[in-house]
């Protein structure tokens, strides 16, 4: 099993930042993505960024690439989502979740609503 759980959700003014954490725990993630969802009202989940646990590579949704930054702290387990130019349309619930192909674990979820 592993558990997810996301911190660092809140209200910010269009243009400005936010970071999300995701600690993660459980089991070694050596073969596992660590990636982060999100979900706005009325719509269905979608991608936003992904990490790999093997070699630290990253994708991103073409919707955030170039404002969000994933990250990860080996030693504290950890999965980042820096947010940097956010836009209204940002507002949702942000998910992590982390799979290996076979296994798939998802956080609670941490709201971001981003006021015009």
């Amino acid at each position: 099993q592993v558990q997810l759980v996301e911190s660092g959700g809140g209200l910010v003014q269009a243009g400005g930042s936010l970071r999300l954490s995701c600690a993660v725990s459980g089991r070694t993630l050596s073969r596992y993505n660590v990636g982060w969802f999100r979900q706005a009202p009325g719509k269905e989940r979608e991608f936003v960024a992904s990490i790999s646990w093997s070699d630290d590579s990253t994708h991103y949704a073409n919707s955030v690439k170039g404002r969000f930054t994933i990250s990860r702290d080996t030693a504290e387990n950890t999965v980042y989502l820096q947010m940097n130019s956010l836009k209204p349309e940002d507002t949702a619930v942000y998910y992590c979740a982390a799979g290996n192909g076979s296994d798939n674990y998802w956080g609670q979820g941490t709201q971001v609503t981003v006021s015009s």
